[in-house]
């Protein structure tokens, strides 16, 4: 027989609350921004008022732990669903602040009209009329008792139905004494059970992350700096994104800007480098596989909750040890020379452009590369060749595409306990063979996506020659990707599209290329055959159409560059099928070449 998982109960509103401020229940304080518009907040208090139903908050208690004296401490609860309304019920009733989208502090003031019954968001008009009490939270927050509160308002307005004034104030009053459902989740659960309850009993489909499990759990621990440790991670992707919230932080959370962690994010607020944006996800996972040689997010969490894998008890001091590792895997991330450092690599790879990094999970792992051959002191030059090689790796082949959890255990395992080299070479035997190059990449460049990340390889391939865009004398394809470059058709699509080709076929990346807008535009839906043979003409000439290049072999470096045939002014729409093919695989060998350079 089964065992049953959760309990639910009833709470008062007044109860919750007082968990809330005492920290009985833990809710991580910047755990997501307050999404709720202040109408939503009226709407449950409404509905509160009238006894209507407002759904359950989920909770799951943190397992007791062995501490180190040998006695037991009691886990606190984590809040895993309801957040909104938790935090929706502090502002309106208590007058907390709360933090929205921008993560700036903002007041919720809810109003209500004892004669209608009827509440609102708090508007001028309302505070200049006598019949509204323009914010409920003045009357609930426990500094007034009902009898005086009733005795001023009815002084303030002598007409009105008395009977109806005490009866509507004292059901406000009486608003924290309604009751809320809690289903309360089993400590001994583990994180995959928990959320797989989440998934299915959330009306809404919104799947919780490990990650925001793992925040919980970081936030509700007030012994090992789990507050500050939580603040870190969100503060930094935050700035990541936002440099001008450093300001924001430094005028209203002085605490935390006293900090070390404060200090080491301190550069991120003149920084304009968006290459790599990390959330809070991808933060905790790089820190986590870095410091503890895991992959999976519900390791840390046990780890956290000082989970001995060997006993299967809980111990404090395995709790504290692992806050203190996550701890410095957080500030190894934000260190601004590694940052940085890897970022140049990445971009010494030839991938410049955001638009070009298309698996965050790759860039994640190729940080997580970096940060611990820089650990086992590997020299930099060849920290930078593995870093690259494994990047680029990891994209050819998609091994972090989907679910990456597992592969990130199974590599970090890899790397730790044998030499990188040893691992990659290992790994490029089996999958980049001469099969791969030759037949399984060629397949790969047959699509229509020019977001491919196949096609990403080619251009950074590219960007790493420095080759020049399509007909440029001087501009590069680095200072188009940086700046707004056109991805021209080979074989323009209008005038594939005029002779009866679908879209499927006219928008293949072996059609692509990049050039300056203005060659695109002069280039027009002509055929290949005609402007090319312009092209050649104006080398012979002088007379510029396309571009500046005037000379035949500067013209034919230009095309080998972008895998082009010579006799590109020679093809017709019938020669388009086989030019494709053609193009495919002089591509797999430039991006093959490109590999083994790195």
């Amino acid at each position: 027989m089964q065992t049953q998982l959760y309990s639910v109960n009833q709470h008062l509103i007044e109860t919750l609350l007082v968990w809330v401020k005492s920290g009985e229940i833990a809710i991580p304080e910047i755990q997501r921004p307050f999404v709720w518009d202040a109408s939503k907040v009226r709407d449950l208090m409404d509905s509160l008022y009238r006894g209507y139903p407002v759904g359950y908050v989920i909770t799951w208690r943190n397992p007791n732990v062995r501490l180190k004296d040998g006695s037991t401490a009691e886990g606190k609860k984590v809040l895993i669903d309801g957040q909104q309304r938790v935090t929706a019920l502090t502002a309106a009733i208590l007058g907390d602040y709360v933090v929205n989208k921008e993560y700036k502090r903002i007041r919720i003031r809810i109003a209500f009209n004892p004669l209608e019954e009827k509440f609102e968001v708090q508007t001028p008009v309302i505070l200049k009329d006598k019949l509204w009490i323009p914010d409920i939270s003045e009357v609930l927050n426990g500094t007034l008792n009902s009898f005086a509160f009733i005795t001023q308002y009815l002084q303030q307005n002598p007409e009105v139905d008395q009977e109806k004034v005490i009866q509507s104030i004292n059901s406000l009053f009486g608003l924290a004494k309604k009751q809320i459902g809690m289903i309360e989740l089993a400590g001994e659960l583990d994180i995959e059970t928990v959320t797989e309850i989440f998934i299915r009993i959330n009306s809404q489909g919104v799947v919780l992350s490990q990650a925001d499990f793992a925040m919980s759990k970081i936030a509700a621990n007030e012994s090992y700096g789990g507050q500050t440790l939580r603040k870190a991670i969100d503060y930094f992707s935050h700035l990541a994104i936002a440099p001008e919230f450093y300001q924001f932080i430094s005028d209203n959370d002085s605490e935390f800007s006293k900090t070390d962690y404060f200090r080491a994010m301190t550069w991120l607020r003149s920084e304009n480098e968006d290459l790599y944006d990390p959330s809070y996800t991808d933060v905790l996972r790089v820190a986590f596989t870095t410091q503890f040689n895991r992959g999976k997010l519900s390791d840390l969490v046990s780890l956290l909750s000082g989970r001995n894998f060997e006993t299967r008890s809980f111990e404090e001091s395995i709790a504290e040890t692992s806050f203190k590792k996550l701890g410095d895997g957080v500030m190894a991330f934000m260190n601004e020379t590694n940052f940085k450092r890897f970022l140049m690599i990445i971009k010494s790879a030839g991938f410049i452009s955001p638009k070009m990094i298309r698996s965050q999970n790759a860039l994640n792992f190729a940080y997580i590369v970096y940060l611990k051959l820089k650990e086992q002191k590997v020299p930099a030059s060849e920290i930078e060749t593995y870093v690259r090689k494994w990047y680029v790796y990891s994209i050819l082949t998609g091994r972090y595409s989907g679910s990456p959890e597992s592969t990130f255990d199974y590599d970090i395992k890899q790397i730790d306990n044998r030499s990188l080299q040893e691992f990659l070479a290992e790994k490029e035997a089996a999958e980049l063979s001469d099969a791969f190059w030759d037949v399984a990449l060629v397949q790969q460049l047959d699509t229509s996506v020019s977001s491919s990340p196949y096609f990403n390889v080619f251009l950074a391939s590219q960007v790493k020659a420095n080759d020049k865009g399509f007909l440029s004398k001087d501009l590069t394809v680095r200072n188009l990707l940086e700046h707004r470059g056109d991805i021209h058709h080979v074989f323009p699509s209008h005038f594939l599209k005029h002779n009866g080709l679908p879209r499927g076929r006219y928008n293949q990346i072996a059609n692509y290329v990049y050039t300056q807008q203005e060659i695109n535009i002069q280039i027009g839906n002509k055929a290949p055959g005609v402007y090319m043979t312009d092209v050649q003409k104006q080398c012979n000439t002088s007379k510029l159409v396309y571009g500046g290049i005037q000379n035949i072999d500067e013209l034919n470096q230009n095309l080998t560059a972008h895998c082009l045939p010579h006799n590109l002014n020679e093809l017709s729409i019938a020669d388009y099928d086989s030019f494709l093919e053609w193009r495919r695989k002089e591509m797999a060998k430039k991006i093959k070449a490109y590999y083994f350079s790195l």
